[in-house]
């Protein structure tokens, strides 16, 4: 198909045409005006470029008919134009495809960070995913500034698991099991173990076991061990049970089982797990990895032993790093445990006992693999090595470990977060459950003390919705709690509403919609707390004997300095004046001389274009003096929570996720805004970083960061409400 001319009446009849021709996708080479309307020339995306005379399509009985236009004529001159420009195109598309084929690495700082990451020994796929959570603020840096590499460092260790309490495994009664390949140090290791288990619980409850009976020697050198340590050791045969062989152990609490080494492509793996999980006393599988083997060798190791653990029924989740001081790099090993969720218990770095094998501290770990950076090819070039993880999609358990991670992350960072995932938990339950469960969470939220203050929102529906935004508690820091107070649970009136937040939650702050009336704000002055109300330009105040909107009185404000902000998912900065005025609640009562009050005056603009986007007012007690700025500066921020709340009600469609109350809904979609919101504010690290790891897990930023923040989350949460799913089976009716 070559180009083709659309005449229509208008533009929008031209385009009505060129879709039902050519569909969504065409491609829209040149229009003008004609006499008899609107000429478009347009074709299919996917056609190659033609020549010659421009095809007219068929005109609608509406329009004139179309003829091919001669040569030499105006509309010949626009088809050779267009014709011209298509041909450009495709030279460009040519010119664009040879040199990305040609180019060997990308440009920027995500290339910087591959060319590390790869350089040092780990895998194209985790390289991938630590550039996919590249924070915005950092994308202009350089790889050698102090905060890039630190944040590269954050990355890294909190993927890579690890004991945070020796203690916490060896405390833990039971059987432990170490397994993996021939010649990775399990005998050596069983006795480093066992030495640990000594030096904490003695000798007593401590006992030794191998399965090892192929490999001469085997047994009496770990019944040297054994005797060194002064603890009993069995032999466990391969047709005897482990229930069996406990039974002789009189009662030892601490188990330590040194496997026979096996080949990770050898169909006895399956057996072997399978016969340690064979009884009914739980088995603790511990897989050895060797920090020397190639990373193609470790990733087989990991998938070939966790397919037996899984065909027997048992889990595999821990490991220990063996043979690190032969290690060239420890990298490549890291990135096999980080890769696939496991837990990096011990690394073992020599033949003593038990001197040679320390915790494994993850930051440290990172830290020495940072430091052994090899020059190696890009990844794309011909001669680039043959990467163990290149092609492969991310495991389901690498997955899990990102997603337990960002939710571990946000119950950490966000107060009252965990009460929202309660709320999340009420997804598909029968309506009468969640009705009951949603009273029971709802009676002791969020609890005394709790509460620095509150953010209330308007009495009325947001706008476009049938419903009124919850309002927010702030907890002491001044921080959103996650899961809001829903209106119509709370008491009538505005002053028993203080009263209540005062008593129940301790808030003796208050960020209010409109001007407080009589009541409220005696209660308010009576009770000496802090608040602060925005109001309209147009809201009536007095100053210097006239009365007057606030509006009006801008200019005569006295300037503040300009202060950085977030208004509305962008960066801005915030103008403040402030004026001192008298203003009277309502009602009104007779001879009622007002309050005296401090007038402010806010002038929001593009942190980018200095465009003024905003104007706000507040009116705020005189006692406060300008004590009120950090609240105004709070107030603003939550100025876009309800569309952001509305913008997340959308999202939670119950006709695709089943039997939602329209309250259970309301609480999510306006606790998913506040903490949304609440990170796109913040501008410490860990907010960065948690930011930028929510946007990788959702594909990336699409829009202003706050939306993008919200559908992440809400993303986020509907994961894990279909990873409990499928990992509980059935919902449970009551």
């Amino acid at each position: 198909m070559s180009v083709m001319r659309f005449t229509g009446a208008n533009s929008r009849d031209a385009m009505r045409q060129v879709r039902e021709a050519l569909g969504d996708e065409a491609l829209i080479l040149a229009n003008r005006r004609t006499d008899s309307g609107v000429e478009i020339l347009a074709m299919a995306e996917s056609s190659a470029p033609g020549g010659g005379e421009v095809p007219t399509a068929p005109a609608s009985p509406a329009v004139a008919e179309s003829r091919a236009a001669p040569a030499g004529s105006a509309d010949g001159a626009f088809a050779a134009m267009s014709e011209k420009l298509l041909e450009e195109m495709r030279d460009m598309r040519a010119l664009l495809a040879r040199d990305q084929q040609g180019r060997e690495s990308p440009s920027g700082l995500d290339a910087q960070i591959c060319d590390l990451l790869l350089g040092v020994g780990f895998g194209t796929a985790l390289a991938d995913e630590v550039v996919a959570a590249l924070p915005d603020e950092l994308a202009a840096a350089d790889i050698q500034e102090e905060r890039v590499m630190a944040w590269i460092k954050r990355q890294l260790v909190q993927r890579l698991s690890g004991l945070d309490d020796e203690a916490a495994f060896l405390d833990r009664t039971g059987v432990v099991a170490l397994i993996g390949p021939t010649g990775v140090g399990k005998t050596t290791t069983t006795a480093k173990l066992a030495a640990r288990y000594v030096m904490r619980h003695g000798t007593r409850p401590v006992a030794l076991v191998t399965t090892d009976s192929f490999r001469i020697g085997a047994h009496e050198q770990l019944r040297i061990y054994a005797r060194l340590l002064d603890v009993p050791m069995f032999a466990l045969t391969a047709d005897q049970p482990v229930n069996d062989l406990l039974g002789r152990m009189q009662g030892k609490s601490w188990v330590i089982i040194d496997t026979v080494g096996m080949s990770q492509r050898d169909h006895r793996v399956i057996e072997q797990v399978g016969h340690l999980r064979g009884g009914s006393t739980p088995v603790r599988l511990v897989l050895l990895l060797n920090a020397a083997s190639q990373p193609e060798t470790l990733e087989e190791v990991v998938q070939r032993y966790r397919q037996a653990a899984q065909a027997a029924g048992a889990e595999l989740n821990d490991c220990v790093i063996t043979k690190h001081d032969e290690a060239g790099r420890v990298a490549p090993a890291l990135d096999i445990v980080m890769r696939h969720g496991l837990r990096l218990l011990f690394v073992s770095h020599g033949q003593r006992v038990p001197e040679d094998m320390s915790l494994a501290e993850p930051p440290a770990l990172i830290d020495e693999a940072l430091a052994q950076r090899r020059e190696v090819p890009y990844r794309g070039s011909a001669s680039a090595p043959r990467d163990a993880s290149a092609g492969r999609t991310p495991t389901l358990m690498g997955q899990g470990r990102r997603l337990a991670g960002t939710l571990q992350a946000l119950r950490q960072r966000v107060d009252g977060f965990g009460e929202l995932e309660a709320v999340w938990d009420l997804l598909g339950l029968p309506d009468s459950v969640q009705q009951q469960r949603l009273d029971d969470l709802l009676a002791s939220y969020p609890g005394p003390d709790r509460a620095l203050g509150m953010l209330w929102s308007e009495r009325r529906r947001v706008s476009g919705a049938s419903w009124s935004m919850p309002d927010i508690a702030l907890n002491a820091d001044g921080d959103w709690l996650a899961l809001p107070l829903l209106q119509h649970r709370q008491v009538a009136g505005q002053q028993p509403r203080l009263a209540d937040a005062e008593t129940k939650l301790g808030a003796s702050v208050h960020l209010m919609a409109g001007l407080p009336d009589a009541d409220a704000c005696q209660w308010l002055e009576s009770r000496s707390q802090s608040w602060v109300s925005q109001v309209r330009g147009s809201q009536r105040v007095e100053h210097a004997g006239e009365r007057d909107p606030l509006k009006a009185l801008a200019a005569l404000a006295d300037p503040l300095d300009e202060a950085h902000c977030r208004f509305r998912g962008m960066a801005a900065r915030l103008k403040l004046g402030t004026l001192a005025v008298n203003v009277v609640p309502r009602p009104a009562r007779r001879g009622d001389e007002g309050l005296a009050a401090q007038a402010w005056f806010a002038e929001v603009r593009d942190a980018e274009s200095g465009r003024t986007v905003a104007r706000r007012y507040w009116l705020t007690p005189a006692r406060l003096a300008r004590q009120p700025v950090p609240l105004l500066l709070h107030q603003l921020q939550g100025d876009g929570l309800a569309l952001l709340a509305r913008r997340a009600w959308q999202r939670i469609e119950p006709q695709e996720l089943g039997e939602l109350r329209p309250d259970v809904r309301l609480l999510m979609a306006s606790g998913t805004a506040a903490v949304a919101a609440h990170l796109d504010l913040a501008d410490d690290e860990a907010a960065m970083d948690l930011r930028a790891e929510l946007l990788g897990l959702a594909g990336g930023r699409r829009r202003r960061r706050d939306v993008a923040l919200m559908e992440a989350l809400v993303e986020l949460f509907l994961v894990r409400d279909a990873i409990r799913h499928l990992g509980l089976g059935e919902r449970e009716a009551g």
